[in-house]
């Protein structure tokens, strides 16, 4: 009878439990981020080393909107993320790290006084967005261009508020603007002025006064973007 038997796919018993991880994950993340003021999110290459010019630019971006009161978000690995989160810390102000189980690279830094732990990518990215009023893109590889494409789509398809979309570095960005100028608009793909939600700055201080700006437009006005709804 034994050899007859078909047996059920392991799958099937873990999936519905795996179910109440995730909840834990998104009741855990949302308790302690709800508390916040209104944010920035950092994102950039894990691999950028302290020499670097941009991990450099970017501690003093994490302390500047730490002195002016806003809490700085990031992945809370090393590289980029490390840098906003020193400068946060740097500034006295609140230096979230939203670190991911990997297999390897990642690991957290010791500059995020608040320090969240995910095991799945989802359930951080939302994170990563929902309780932001601004982004800035520091130079990255794949994860980068993934976060940056996401949050244009979500902004583009107005699921959020036409937030700042800072790009960090003219040198490095340019050319992916310009492909997307060329290839996207031109066959079509995205509309005439799409690329225009997006900001290229070299200038730390410009990117903070485009983020305390709006920031500041924003104080008291009550926000629940489509997407998060």
């Amino acid at each position: 009878m034994a050899d007859t038997e078909k047996k059920e796919p392991a799958f099937t018993h873990e999936d519905p439990w795996r179910i109440f991880r995730i909840m834990a994950e998104f009741v855990d993340s949302f308790e302690e981020l709800s508390r916040l003021e209104p944010s920035v999110t950092v994102f950039g290459s894990s691999r950028s080393k302290p020499r670097n010019p941009y991990y450099q630019q970017t501690v003093a971006l994490g302390r500047k909107l730490a002195e002016a009161g806003v809490p700085v978000i990031t992945g809370g690995g090393p590289g980029i993320m490390e840098a906003a989160n020193k400068g946060a810390a740097r500034g006295k102000g609140v230096s979230v790290g939203l670190n991911i189980e990997l297999p390897f690279e990642q690991c957290g830094n010791k500059y995020a006084n608040l320090p969240i732990n995910f095991h799945y990518f989802f359930s951080r990215k939302v994170c990563l967005v929902k309780y932001s009023l601004g982004f800035v893109y520091m130079p990255g590889g794949f994860g980068t261009l993934d976060e940056l494409f996401e949050v244009a789509t979500l902004v583009q398809t107005q699921r959020i508020e036409p937030f700042p979309l800072i790009l960090f570095g003219k040198k490095y960005w340019r050319g992916l603007l310009n492909w997307t100028k060329k290839t996207l608009e031109g066959n079509g793909y995205i509309s005439p002025g799409d690329i225009d939600l997006l900001t290229l700055t070299d200038d730390v201080d410009e990117a903070v006064e485009i983020l305390l700006d709006y920031i500041k437009q924003s104080s008291g006005r009550k926000r629940i973007s489509r997407a998060f709804s």
